[in-house]
């Protein structure tokens, strides 16, 4: 089934990327770095079935060639925090077929980046296990008219009342930076995003397939609806029938959306009969009780004892919410409608937690794993750590990932809290077996609701001859 996904992350030489290695891997190739004289061979790599560079009007044609166009990059990039480049990965439909899919990202990627003047590196990979996928690398600086990358951006004098420079103390002029395009900015990658959504669903449609997917969280839908859990390599080992936590999740989440869904319709259907039910002719609930057992001679022994434990169960659900009546159980109704959807709410801000506490948990476990090779590194004389770093590459660059990632999440905090996030998360277990049992014992007052509302209409089909009946004989009198 078609799942949107994409991610973009930007490739910081500051955070110890370089843009060639990227691009070998993902192209599959071999390239060599001139910046740091390093040579990347991932020419044996499996699964690329396409690779392109488009280029925008006025780049030179030589950047056809991606050694020629990357290490262009990083010879113009100076600092040692530069922003290298932009990859925006996208999940392919499933529903396609590799040549379908890609004539979709090349689209996608001209009409939407290269027309906006971005050189975009496109390569798509599909093994066949069912996570077809397109990496597109885009460059980080404008062309100007003369084929050259032009500047990011630019310094802008700031000017006072009188059109006059602000002169500081230090003898500079004031200024501020004004960014030469606006692909930096936050409502650019939501552009970004609807767009991908938009080509999706047309080419879906365009090849006769009914699936459609949206950029938008369930939450900003407006769907009761949990998400389920980006797949990855995942859905490869699960292709192959073994199970993984990720497959498990979203088997739950999965589960947990069938039951939102269904006790949401059925308390629908129970609002809209009863609005639908005129007051002065509704029935009291003692009518309906005694319709449950009515014609209890034509029934078999085994059905009878059924009707007096249903009837049993009925009474003592009205007594325990006291209700007399039709508007009494409208009144219910209503409640019950809110209970469900306060429960939904709480399920899916859990559930939301739950996974971020997750992704937490996963990087404090490589971090752990990682921290050993990387103190024996940094023990190194700088003329052991280069062959170190190669032998130790895997594990080196776990730990960076998994640094990175805890620094921005701990909030200025120096140690890692591992044990209140594993407290936390077994606390949201625990929270979720008590929803769990509100949301069944809600499952079960809607089935009572629904018994009598049956037998309600029985009453109300047997009484509708003799309310026709009276009503004409009302019209013949008044004539």
């Amino acid at each position: 089934m078609a799942n949107y996904h994409m991610s973009i992350k930007i490739f910081s030489r500051g955070k110890g990327a370089s843009v060639i290695c990227k691009q070998a891997y993902r192209a599959g190739e071999r390239l060599e770095s001139e910046y740091d004289g390093r040579t990347h061979d991932y020419s044996k790599k499996p699964g690329i079935i396409y690779k392109e560079i488009m280029l925008p009007e006025n780049a030179p044609h030589e950047y056809k060639n991606r050694s020629v166009l990357w290490n262009a990059v990083e010879k113009i990039e100076k600092q040692s925090n530069a922003q290298l480049g932009r990859e925006v990965e996208i999940s392919l439909p499933v529903e396609l077929t590799k040549e379908q899919n890609i004539k979709l990202a090349r689209k996608f990627a001209y009409d939407t980046f290269v027309k906006d003047g971005m050189c975009a590196d496109i390569c798509v990979h599909d093994t066949g296990k069912g996570n077809p996928h397109a990496h597109i690398t885009l460059t980080m600086r404008p062309f100007d008219e003369h084929g050259n990358l032009a500047a990011k951006s630019k310094k802008e004098y700031i000017l006072d009342k009188n059109g006059e420079k602000i002169l500081l103390k230090s003898g500079e002029y004031k200024t501020r930076k004004i960014n030469t395009t606006d692909w930096n900015e936050r409502e650019k990658s939501e552009y970004w995003r609807k767009k991908w959504a938009e080509y999706q669903n047309k080419a879906l449609a365009h090849y006769g397939h009914s699936a459609r997917v949206d950029h938008r969280s369930y939450e900003r839908q407006g769907i009761d609806q949990i998400p389920t859990v980006h797949m990855g390599v995942a859905a490869h080992l699960e292709a192959q029938g073994i199970r993984t936590e990720q497959g498990d999740r979203n088997r739950q989440i999965d589960q947990w959306n069938r039951e939102l869904r269904m006790i949401k319709g059925r308390i629908k259907k129970l609002k809209t009969w009863l609005y639908n039910q005129p007051i002065e002719d509704a029935p009291d609930m003692g009518d309906i009780l005694r319709s449950i057992t009515a014609n209890n001679h034509l029934k078999s022994q085994a059905q009878k004892i059924q009707d007096l434990k249903t009837l049993s169960n009925l009474v003592v659900f009205l007594k325990e919410n006291e209700l007399g009546s039709i508007d009494q159980l409208t009144d219910k109704i209503e409640s019950m409608h809110q209970e469900q959807s306060d429960i939904a709410g709480k399920i899916k801000k859990q559930d939301k937690r739950f996974q971020t506490l997750e992704t937490h948990l996963l990087h404090v476990e490589a971090y752990n794993k990682s921290k050993g090779t990387y103190k024996r590194y940094t023990e190194l004389k700088p003329k052991e750590q280069a062959a170190f770093k190669e032998k130790y590459a895997a594990a080196l660059k776990q730990h960076d990932i998994a640094h990175k990632y805890l620094k921005d999440h701990l909030n200025g905090r120096i140690t890692i809290p591992e044990k209140s996030w594993r407290e936390e998360r077994a606390e949201i277990i625990s929270n979720r077996y008590t929803l769990a049992e509100k949301y069944y014992n809600l499952k079960s007052e809607v089935k009572h609701i629904e018994i009598l509302r049956k037998s309600a209409e029985r009453i109300i089909d047997r009484a509708a001859p003799i309310r026709e009946q009276i009503r004409r004989r009302s019209n013949e009198w008044e004539l």
